[in-house]
């Protein structure tokens, strides 16, 4: 058999046991709207950290860390990624447990926003975090794609198709139950496929010296510290991911999924730690592919067909890549649905229904985003988009867990003016100016506008507000959301 029909057939194999695995979990018990969205205070220390790695690291890390090593900058953009992502994942370490202590039985960021805020902030919130999660998944399923395209020469849309309607087997019924013991397994085959994967390349290499000789000898800035294009790309990583995972709806499920604030802490410290270094060997194989010239997404996998290597790493790649693509589509298909949820609620009050309806929702989202997947958009440009937003948002929707004293209109003006800021800098998909002005087309500018124009507006209207207003937040009022399926009465945000 030649290595593209092998490669089919672990993938169907390996799909198949990860549905066969989910689908039997999530015969096991049934499934209210409560289990299916949040399942609530269940999970402990190592489970917990398990779920956040599996879910966080998704195939883009074979894709995006590599373009950014090969193409970007070097290490220092290699060690931007790797920052922010655990600096992304370490921020819950302190606002996982504000949002559990301040509203105990709630379910998501937006449906804090919506009590805290109301109107035109939470759908503005609602809105960035679908967006953002729905720009995830595409990006995911391109990867995917990607992958089975260069090992086996399959139509993106075909592996497109078949993954997501493999995610959807087990997702749709189970819920968040169902796939945080999917994730556990698949962070078990993660961890211990990439090493194994590196090793190998880098031994086909000849050995860590011999893979990075060529670029000491012909691009050393790429290795250097002083790179300055390298450091002004981790900068605008770390801002985007960030920024980003804020509104990864992933994320708060975990938050409330953990036993207690403890398990939050130390779970969410403990994945941030795991993060860095996966992030920062996949960035690495892209970085050593560059002496071949292979630059871009595809540079890790660029580097595997040039120096021949053994067909079992490929079929180990292969797989790794599936676990990781998995472990992230099934988060966030159950993310966005949990997203929609809190307005379905509203208008469907019957527990069964809207459990129904939200599995309907988790299928619908998957349909766009395979049609996007199958153009094969670069998987990193993609993110940028929604990280852009995210970073308007980031500073606003922080301060409010803290300062009662903050407005809706201090929070939705200072983040709206901070994604116009953003825009204004923003590149197009070729990286070249979206508009004809000063700094335009670089990311840093961009990112660095949305994030310290929505920081200095929230901070200064925040400061004037409070020598002038007695108006503050109620956060007690939060204690009185009621958990999914029970009947909630519409609530202005609560001020005394």
């Amino acid at each position: 058999m030649t290595i593209g029909a092998i490669s089919l057939l672990v993938t169907v194999i390996t799909v198949a046991a990860f549905v066969l695995f989910g689908a039997l979990k999530a015969s096991q018990t049934a499934t209210n709207l409560e289990d299916y969205m949040v399942n609530r205070n269940q999970i402990g220390r190592w489970m917990a950290t398990a779920t956040v790695v599996a879910s966080a690291m998704g195939a883009w890390i074979l894709f995006s860390p590599p373009e950014a090593g090969s193409l970007f900058g070097g290490i220092t953009a290699i060690l931007g990624y790797c920052i922010g992502s655990a600096v992304a994942v370490f921020l819950f370490v302190f606002i996982g447990p504000r949002l559990r202590t301040i509203m105990p039985t709630g379910h998501s960021l937006n449906e804090y926003v919506r009590h805290r805020f109301g109107g035109p902030m939470y759908w503005l919130t609602e809105i960035v975090m679908v967006f953002y999660m729905f720009i995830y998944l595409a990006a995911e399923l391109t990867a995917i794609a990607k992958v089975l395209e260069l090992v086996a020469d399959v139509p993106l849309a075909m592996t497109a198709i078949a993954v997501m309607i493999a995610v959807f087997v087990y997702t749709t019924y189970g819920g968040l139950r169902v796939t945080i013991l999917t994730d556990a397994l698949q962070f078990v085959i993660i961890l211990p496929l990439l090493l194994v994967c590196a090793i190998a390349t880098i031994a086909a290499l000849g050995g860590f010296g011999n893979a990075i000789q060529p670029i000491v000898d012909n691009a050393p800035e790429l290795l250097s510290f002083g790179n300055i294009d390298g450091i002004r790309f981790g900068l605008t990583l770390t801002i985007a991911i960030v920024a980003a995972e804020l509104f990864n709806q992933g994320n708060w499920q975990r938050v409330y999924a953990c036993r207690d604030n403890q398990v939050v802490r130390q779970s969410f410290l403990g994945s941030s730690l795991i993060i860095l270094p996966m992030v920062f060997i996949s960035g690495l194989l892209g970085l050593m592919a560059v002496q071949f010239e292979l630059i871009g997404d595809t540079a890790f996998f660029g580097l595997l067909q040039e120096i021949n290597i053994a067909g079992w790493v490929i079929i180990g790649v292969l797989i790794l890549a599936l676990a990781l693509v998995m472990s992230s589509l099934d988060t966030l298909l159950n993310g966005i649905a949990s997203v929609f949820t809190i307005d379905l609620i509203k208008f469907m009050p019957t527990g069964g229904n809207v459990l129904r309806m939200a599995r309907i929702l988790t299928v619908l989202v998957g349909i766009p985003a395979v049609m996007i997947a199958a153009q094969g958009f670069s998987v990193l440009y993609l993110f940028f988009i929604a990280d852009l937003i995210c970073a308007a948002l980031l500073v606003p929707i922080i301060v409010s867990l803290y300062n009662a004293k903050q407005s809706a209109n201090n929070a939705l003006w200072s983040s709206a003016t901070g994604i116009v800021a953003g825009l204004l800098f923003f590149p197009k998909a070729d990286f070249s100016p979206l508009f004809a002005i000063p700094g335009g087309g670089d990311l840093l500018h961009s990112f660095g506008a949305a994030l310290l124009v929505s920081t200095a507006i929230t901070l200064i209207w925040g400061a004037l507000a409070s020598a002038k207003s007695t108006t503050v937040f109620d956060y007690q009022s939060l204690d009185m959301i009621k958990p999914y399926g029970e009947k909630r009465e519409p609530q202005e945000p609560a001020l005394h």
